[in-house]
């Protein structure tokens, strides 16, 4: 601890050696499968495993039933992103609804093929004669209960639970991309882009480059809010939430944009000026409560209108797809900082999948340090 009290890093950020020795769970790397997990689900698409799902028309409604976690996450980030612009309503729910039959599609996600709710809701969407995909491993209790007759589409790749939610966004891209004609989206450039952002992350780039590594320098010795300016980016906003908590052991807030607001208009997160008073004595007044920071999560498209309407207050931070600088390696092999950001890719659900990848990467990165 440095002489007011805040804990020191145990590892510098832009120590890269220092951050893999420490990761000695493997952390990084199970943060960087993101794209292999999205092209798992393109290939699976290509090799006609979602096939049956075919039809001459969009499906009644699209009925997402996940388990828990980053499933029930997925579901709610699609239906928030997705239903205003796909031929047929998404709903999430915990269970299949009463009136579910032959002219809906059902997606069962989780990591659970014996969790009792899933096998139930399989089971319940074969018998009325939905058109039924399973997310989940493909095995057990869940394989029993539907005997072949639903699309599976169980995990090729073993990730840890904590960096899954790319592989459901991408399986219910794919099953949209079936069943609804007005639905497409391509998962190889979704790959792509999310391996190129885990390479923008890892540990060999600097922090002035690397914007997983400038997220959790932000929030080092800050109480940190996340905020969603839609109700997508709420999700997401609760999912950062999550991730601190299990991976960096740091509490965070999720809010409505809205919310953080209506604080500030009421004198929260205003410099007070005792940081900076000469007659502060640690010993006699205390130790200075710790300043909060806030970083509102939007997509590309309504970054220059949030960011309008927060010019001007401290501490609060925008953060989107492309806020990234484009490097240029010079002759010593040197990150250097270009000015222009790089293009955002182009569907907000593709730029929500790529912002949790940074996420989650910052949340590694702030476990790392802390040692």
């Amino acid at each position: 601890m440095n002489a007011s009290g805040i804990s020191m890093p145990a590892v510098d950020l832009d120590d890269a050696d220092g951050l893999l020795e420490a990761d000695r769970m493997g952390l990084l790397r199970a943060a960087s499968m993101a794209g292999a997990q999205v092209r798992a689900i393109a290939a699976a698409l290509d090799e006609g495993d979602l096939d049956a799902l075919r039809s001459d028309g969009p499906p009644r409604t699209v009925v997402w039933v996940a388990g828990r976690g980053n499933a029930q996450t997925a579901g709610e980030m699609l239906a928030a992103a997705l239903s205003g612009s796909v031929s047929a309503p998404i709903v999430v729910a915990a269970e299949p609804p009463p009136w579910i039959g032959a002219l809906d599609v059902l997606i069962v996600a989780g990591d659970d093929p014996g969790h009792p709710s899933l096998v139930a809701a399989a089971a319940t969407g074969v018998r009325r004669g939905a058109r039924v995909v399973v997310v989940a491993p493909f095995e057990g209790p869940l394989r029993d209960a539907t005997a072949g007759r639903v699309v599976a589409l169980p995990p090729r790749l073993q990730v840890p639970d904590d960096f899954t939610l790319v592989h459901y966004l991408a399986a219910g891209l794919a099953v949209l991309q079936t069943a609804t004609p007005t639905s497409r989206v391509d998962l190889a450039a979704m790959a792509d882009e999310l391996d190129a952002e885990a390479f923008r992350n890892s540990a060999g780039h600097q922090v002035f480059t690397n914007p997983a590594k400038s997220l959790a320098d932000r929030m080092s010795g800050r109480e940190v809010v996340f905020a969603g300016d839609s109700a997508a980016t709420e999700v997401l906003a609760r999912h950062a939430g999550t991730v601190m908590l299990r991976l960096a052991h740091k509490t965070v807030s999720a809010v409505g944009l809205a919310d953080v607001l209506v604080a500030i208009g009421t004198g929260w997160g205003r410099d007070t000026g005792a940081e900076n008073s000469i007659f502060h004595d640690e010993e006699l007044d205390g130790p200075l409560p710790r300043r909060t920071r806030t970083f509102v999560l939007t997509t590309d498209a309504d970054r220059p209108a949030v960011a309008a309407r927060l010019t001007g207050f401290d501490d609060v931070h925008v953060v989107a797809s492309n806020d990234v600088p484009e490097v240029a390696v010079t002759g010593e092999d040197q990150d250097v900082p270009v000015s222009a950001p790089v293009p955002g890719i182009g569907c907000p659900e593709q730029q929500l999948a790529l912002l949790a990848v940074r996420i989650e990467m910052a949340a590694v990165y702030q476990r790392l340090i802390r040692g």
